[in-house]
């Protein structure tokens, strides 16, 4: 009895013995795996500061290079914008001044309003032989594909009529449109630019109290007595077209003191504003006309434009605007 009561006894001891060992032995390996998981946790939460620190500094670097980009397209748009403020000193030197319109017309306006800093639309005036010539001219486009047109039409105007000693509207028109089509080697195939102009010109002759005019789509407004007589335009422009072998009319207009004349461009009556978003369209432009003929012509300049700011609102200015109003 007293044996096997030993030999239970140390079993049970083995038995606590080997529990102990196991016990230490799963503590161990908890361990080891606790400090297995801290290190690939470790690892793992270092790779992602790298990644991001490397994200941030891609970033960075990115930021950096759009930044200079930025830089650099600012300078460059800043530079563009120098050269077109310049050409416009230089198209503003072309056309004729106030100063010299008013040596032979004193009662006039011109109202001249660019969309873009440069403009496609210009008005030329020159005296020759006692007669006057006058000009308001739209070109293809506008701002600096269109006043390198008008750069052009005043080039064309001066060699037409000072050089080549042409006076009459129709045949200056004639004229021109040959310089046109000659220069810009139109020819009336249909894939060619057909860059030209609408133009409304007139011949005054003050002292035989005439005018003569002609017109390429743009009309001629005469008022009278409060009555607007409108002379309209050839449909045709100064340029290659279907219709080129015809010669532009002539018109003769007889004047009295007290009429007044007005050449003009779409670019007023083709605003958009109002309530309704609609177009100024050319009836309310010979409304606006007839009942500002009690103002000086410096007035009427001013109502005009005061309208199409007040029409435009908060609309953008769709194309160039030119007014040249006179008085006999």
């Amino acid at each position: 009895m007293q044996t096997k009561y030993e030999t239970d006894k140390k079993e049970q001891e083995n038995k606590l013995l080997k529990n102990e060992a196991e016990l230490k032995e799963s503590v161990i390996q908890r361990q080891k795996l606790m400090i297995l998981g801290a290190i690939v946790g470790a690892i793992l939460i270092l790779m992602v500061a790298l990644l991001m620190f490397k994200m941030f500094r891609d970033k960075q670097k990115a930021n950096q290079i759009l930044e200079e980009k930025n830089t650099l397209i600012t300078k460059q748009k800043q530079e563009i914008t120098d050269s077109i403020k310049y050409a416009s000193r230089i198209q503003n030197a072309v056309l004729p001044s106030s100063t010299l319109i008013n040596d032979v017309l004193p009662e006039h306006f011109v109202l001249f309003m660019p969309r873009d800093i440069v403009s496609g639309d210009f008005y030329w005036m020159t005296r020759k032989n006692n007669r006057i010539v006058l000009v308001a001219a739209d070109c293809t486009g506008h701002g600096v594909p269109g006043a390198f047109m008008s750069m052009l039409g005043v080039s064309f105007l001066y060699e037409i009529v000072n050089k080549e000693n042409v006076l009459q509207p129709a045949e200056i028109l004639n004229h021109l449109r040959n310089h046109i089509k000659t220069t810009l080697s139109q020819t009336g195939k249909f894939d060619e630019q057909k860059d030209g102009m609408d133009i409304s010109l007139c011949v005054i002759d003050k002292e035989g109290m005439k005018l003569e005019w002609a017109g390429a789509y743009n009309p001629l407004y005469q008022i009278r007595n409060g009555e607007l007589i409108e002379y309209k335009a050839d449909k045709m422009p100064v340029a290659v077209h279907l219709n080129d072998h015809m010669s532009f009319t002539n018109h003769e207009v007889e004047m009295k003191s007290g009429d007044s004349f007005y050449m003009f461009s779409d670019g007023y009556s083709d605003q958009f504003g109002g309530t309704d978003g609609r177009k100024f369209m050319s009836k309310k432009f010979k409304e606006l006309l007839s009942t500002i003929q009690d103002k000086s012509m410096e007035d009427q300049k001013s109502i005009l434009q005061s309208a199409h700011f007040d029409w435009k609102g908060e609309h953008e200015q769709v194309d160039d605007i030119l007014v040249v109003g006179f008085k006999i």
